[in-house]
């Protein structure tokens, strides 16, 4: 890749970052915070993609981001006000500004069309909201032209110095900066937002009406700016009009001494800081009180940076943007290390020569620095749920939009962290979840009123890290699952028998099955027979479970617990036969030895063992997995109590636990292929492959119902 190359893509992944900056802006607006930050980090996040693409020459985003920000202006200065319709129509832009972005991105070409309805909605809206436009918004700006006056050459009283830093801005435009856009008057805005300013503009080089060109620019300004920030804020308001201005800002803070105490060294320091090239320094010259009164004194500008102010000195923390690529080279190879670890301890203690206790130490050492690195590096893979959230509200407005719903997303815990991974294979899942969520929990505005409830449904989703994972949650305030139907709609198709008595969990947990659906009709958002299985499937891709909860009237929830990240989970390590097996500790509850009289068959090789109360499936994972046959005698080893995702429980049967250890994981689909029961593989300290169970697909394999149970929980009781 070119620089050039580089840089543009520099720009789209800054793109991606500001287009995550101005939803969250408006819908923070929309829900009642118009502050001016609020409204200045929106109207900044428009202005730094119009800035960027119109050095890129992407005329119609650049384009459509100006009318946006035209609109988003208007409401900084208080002309237009920042009400329910113009923020659903300022969303609706931020969709067309995505799509702007991705199609530029591509390369291809962009067709003017995108956002052509958009404008014409901003110019509608403009025209009737800017009923002020005809106040002179600049009225309190002091346009005088700029005297500088040093005043008699005799000793004057030391005036009084102006509140914060002084600056002078020389500012001249190029043409080139109309061509992307830009205007001095939203430059000027953005000054008197930082401070208070005096323009004289200098009109002296406008040629005659016949030599007029209209698309040069002949006007340049010169402005006095106090503000309380230091050169470096001032000089980000004309970043993106860099290289296409004159532009020279200096600092007037340190002040010119009286003529009669005019110290030459200072004034030649200033002279060589607006000096075209270095200059050798002069000594010092002493000069008589005559002498001096006799130089011309004239403003001199100085490069100091004015002192900064508390607010502009606030730390920041530096990042670096690095190739993900990169990234997920050094985690394979912390992996690798940590293997290698785990092989080096085994091989001391197991050769028997650890008669220093100091090797022992070392090693323990070893360890704990191996897994505080292993952390540290996958945390560099962290991120916030916030981007995967924001976008989940582009696809509640078009599913509102077509099902015709008043719909509002609230959520929580945007802050939360998990592995980048993750992050990028939840989004087809959660998706499927919203649109569901919206066209199916959610009822119409006329039948909420009806029902007593706000004409606006809300959903919500929220993360949270509990227990090492981290839980996803989607509800809705709908109308809950409707279980008869859900019950019948799955006996027409098939999908259980005529006469099935379902638990209340047992029917929620249909919604999963491949080829369900409850819709009448097929439309572009459900009625396909595809959705929720594939977000089931999905989920259980990453390690992840999902559980359902639902009340009639009140609503539905859907419970995602995932990984924090797909290289590493901790697991116990067990045996069956002469092979070596590891089950995540997420999904482990208890361990248990079991007599033989608490163990009871069911017949065909099944049986169930009693955990005080209550009745379990007792599974032998040797037999369900195929390494040794099916035995009618009860079985002997070591049960581990595991539940699922729908919260049932199923005891694991394994012949002796070994270990319990952190493990790095390989994907099995990956390297060899898809195997039934088992999720991935690790390589275990002695060098050995050892499978990683599927708990979930183990468990959704047994070949009895709870109903059974509970018939074998009779006839022992």
């Amino acid at each position: 890749m070119d620089q050039m190359a580089a840089i543009r893509e520099t720009f789209f992944q800054e793109c991606d970052e500001q287009l995550t900056t101005l939803e969250a802006g408006l819908i923070t607006m929309e829900e009642g915070d118009t502050s001016s930050d609020t409204v200045n980090a929106v109207f900044r996040a428009v202005h730094s993609i119009k800035g960027g693409a119109g050095a890129f020459k992407l005329n119609e985003l650049v384009g459509f981001a100006h009318v946006f920000e035209t609109a988003l202006d208007k409401v900084r200065s208080g002309t237009l006000a920042p009400d329910a319709d113009l923020l659903k129509l300022m969303l609706k832009s931020v969709d067309v500004l995505s799509d702007l972005v991705s199609a530029s991105r591509e390369g291809g070409e962009v067709s003017p069309d995108i956002g052509a309805s958009v404008i014409e909605e901003f110019n509608d809206l403009l025209g009737s909201g800017a009923k002020h436009d005809d106040v002179d918004e600049f009225a309190d700006i002091d346009f005088q032209p700029l005297i500088i006056d040093f005043g008699d050459p005799t000793p004057l009283a030391e005036p009084e110095k102006p509140e914060g830093n002084q600056f002078e801005i020389k500012f001249r435009p190029f043409r080139g900066m109309f061509d992307k856009a830009n205007e001095p008057i939203m430059l000027f805005r953005e000054l008197q937002r930082l401070g208070t300013v005096a323009i004289n503009c200098n009109t002296a080089n406008i040629p005659t009406f016949a030599e007029l060109d209209v698309n040069e620019s002949y006007l340049d300004w010169t402005i006095n700016f106090t503000t309380e920030f230091n050169r470096q804020i001032v000089a980000e308001v004309f970043e993106f009009v860099e290289g296409d201005c004159e532009l020279a800002i200096t600092d007037l803070a340190a002040p010119i001494a009286s003529s009669n105490e005019i110290d030459i060294e200072a004034l030649m320091q200033r002279v060589r800081s607006q000096s075209p090239a270095p200059a050798p320094i002069p000594a010092p010259v002493v000069a008589e009180p005559a002498e001096i009164e006799a130089l011309p004194v004239k403003p001199v500008a100085v490069s100091v940076e004015a002192k900064t102010s508390t607010k502009a000195s606030a730390p920041v923390p530096a990042t670096i943007r690095v190739d993900l690529e990169r990234v997920d080279r050094l985690i394979n190879l912390v992996g690798e290390l940590v293997i290698n670890q785990a092989m080096l301890t085994q091989r001391v203690f197991r050769s028997g020569n650890v008669t220093n206790s100091h090797v022992a130490t070392s090693l323990e050492e070893l360890e704990h620095l191996t897994r505080d690195l292993q952390e540290s590096v996958m945390a560099i893979r962290a991120q916030p749920v916030r981007p995967l959230f924001q976008r989940m509200s582009r696809i509640i407005r078009e599913v509102a939009d077509a099902t015709g719903k008043e719909v509002r997303l609230k959520t929580e815990g945007e802050a939360t962290e998990i592995d980048k991974t993750v992050i990028e294979l939840l989004a087809d899942p959660l998706t499927h979840m919203i649109r569901n969520g919206v066209d199916h929990g959610l009822e119409t505005p006329e039948e909420r009123v009806a029902a007593g409830k706000p004409a606006e449904g809300v959903i919500r989703l929220s993360a949270a890290h509990r227990s090492g994972r981290v839980v996803i949650e989607v509800s809705d305030d709908g109308a809950g699952i409707n279980r008869p139907k859900v019950l019948e709609s799955a006996k027409r198709k098939g999908l259980v028998a005529p006469d099935a008595a379902l638990t209340d969990a047992e029917i929620d947990n249909l919604l999963f099955l491949p080829g369900f659906s409850t819709a009448a009709t097929v439309s572009n958002i459900s009625g396909r027979s595809v959705g929720m299985d594939v977000v089931k499937r999905s989920i259980q891709a990453l390690g992840g479970r999902i559980t359902i909860s639902s009340k009639p009237k009140a609503g539905s929830t859907f419970s995602m617990s995932l990984p924090l990240t797909l290289a590493v989970l901790d697991g116990i390590v067990v045996a069956i036969d002469d092979q070596t097996f590891v089950i995540p500790l997420t999904a482990i509850v208890e361990t248990l030895q079991p007599s033989p009289e608490n163990i009871h068959p069911l017949g065909d090789g099944a049986f169930v063992m009693r955990v005080r109360d209550s009745f379990v499936p007792l599974i032998d994972v040797g037999a369900e997995i195929g390494i040794r046959p099916r035995s009618s005698k009860p079985p002997n080893g070591v049960a581990i109590l595991v539940e699922t995702e729908n919260r049932s429980r199923n005891a694991l049967l394994v012949d002796a636990i070994l270990d319990q250890r952190q493990v790095v994981i390989k994907s099995l689909e990956t390297n060899y292929g898809r195997t039934e029961g088992v999720a991935a593989a690790t390589i275990l300290g002695d060098g050995r492959v050892a499978m990683i169970l599927d708990v979930d697909t183990l468990v959704s394999n047994k070949r009895h119902e709870p109903a059974q149970f509970e018939e074998a929980l009779a006839k022992t009781s």
